[in-house]
């Protein structure tokens, strides 16, 4: 194998694919990325064995051929090579020769017969939808982290699914850790072709490595094969294996009684909920809401520090109430919201809150009330 490639065509992807490399799973292989060179190309192969990375680049192959070589250790020699051009050569017994025409440098390689497999059936019906609204949809659901200690699949994982209304298609992802839910989605125009179950549940972990190769000025094409989501973008392809479990029936916030609606400024809230928060701790988390005509006091209390207080001007004519909230589930809300102004609907101290854009109906969080 012998070719010779730009710089600047491989080292933005060696870098996104070390959160695949760089985990530990019973392969000591997958903390190599396979490079195989063939025609005028090469094409870069990473897996953690949940998620896999396929991507091809343009490059000069004067010899065909395939190896697996070290992630990290090629990424931190591109990284900083001196010069455009990168020229990378097999010698014998798999060692592999990196150099331009004042650095060299020889590294010991793997099998690439070990490398697993990637691959996926090209008998897929994907769905296309903009690049950024995937991005969008999914930042907004990893704002709730996926709990380790929790070995319940819905808690670990995004549900994906499609929604038929009024004619209308629509792709949703939603997430939850028993204590708040985010709902993302976005509407496509075309028929979504799915499996026929209600959803398939995605890791978050994976999601985090997912968001990573989404650009903002593209289309992607989505697809679903037995067990495993795949998302396709130009020459770059991306599989992750999908989770077995149920998600929760969530459908019931949504018929919540429409009463005790409050809208607000939602810079103003979120800086006040930011210096309420300053006091809180791992064991005094909660802040106390008191809703009063057009007013809204937090009032948050640690024994081991002290107590705040603090009052702004909301827009509410329901009857006052008094609940006790996390302020750091509002305050992530409030940030993936991106109109002026937020619109919230409080029903009792049991029920969830239910916060979104006054504009923008793409984004729902649920979030319930703390035990005093």
């Amino acid at each position: 194998m012998q070719f010779t490639i730009k710089k600047d065509n491989i080292l933005h992807v060696l870098q996104k694919i070390q959160g695949l490399t760089g985990r530990t799973t019973n392969l000591a292989i997958t903390r190599n990325v396979l490079i195989k060179a063939e025609n005028d190309s090469i094409t870069l192969t990473a897996t953690d064995l949940d998620t896999g990375f396929e991507g091809i680049y343009p490059a000069v192959v004067t010899e065909e051929g395939v190896i697996a070589i070290h992630s990290r250790k090629l990424y931190e020699i591109v990284r900083d090579f001196p010069s455009d051009e990168i020229h990378m050569m097999e010698l014998e017994n798999r060692w592999l020769e990196i150099s331009n025409d004042t650095v060299q440098y020889n590294i010991v390689c793997a099998n690439p017969d070990d490398f697993p497999e990637t691959s996926f059936t090209e008998d897929i019906t994907y769905f296309e939808m903009e690049s950024a609204a995937l991005k969008k949809m999914i930042e907004r659901n990893l704002m709730i982290a996926g709990d380790s200690g929790d070995t319940r699949a819905h808690m670990n994982s995004s549900f994906f699914e499609k929604i038929f209304e009024e004619q209308v298609n629509r792709v949703r992802l939603v997430s939850t850790d028993g204590s708040r839910l985010s709902l993302a989605e976005c509407i496509i125009d075309k028929e979504i072709q799915m499996p026929p179950e209600s959803g398939v549940l995605i890791p978050k972990k994976e999601l985090n490595e997912v968001v990573k190769f989404l650009d903002l000025d593209s289309t992607v094409m989505i697809g679903i094969e037995q067990n495993r989501l795949v998302i396709k973008k130009d020459t770059e392809t991306i599989i992750v294996r999908l989770v077995e479990g149920e998600f929760p029936a969530y459908g019931a916030i949504f018929n919540a009684e429409i009463k005790n609606i409050f809208k607000a400024d939602r810079e103003k809230l979120l800086m006040m909920l930011k210096r309420m928060s300053i006091l809180s701790s791992q064991d005094y988390k909660g802040a106390m809401f008191k809703f009063e005509k057009n007013r809204l006091k937090v009032t948050t209390t640690n024994p081991e520090i002290g107590e705040s207080k603090e009052e702004m001007d909301i827009e509410f004519d329901g009857e006052p109430i008094e609940i006790s909230f996390n302020p750091k589930y509002f305050i992530e809300t409030l940030n993936a919201i991106e109109d002026d102004k937020i619109s919230a609907r409080i029903i009792d101290h049991e029920r969830p809150c239910l916060v979104e854009g006054e504009k923008d109906r793409t984004f729902l969080s649920a979030i319930m009330p703390m035990r005093v």
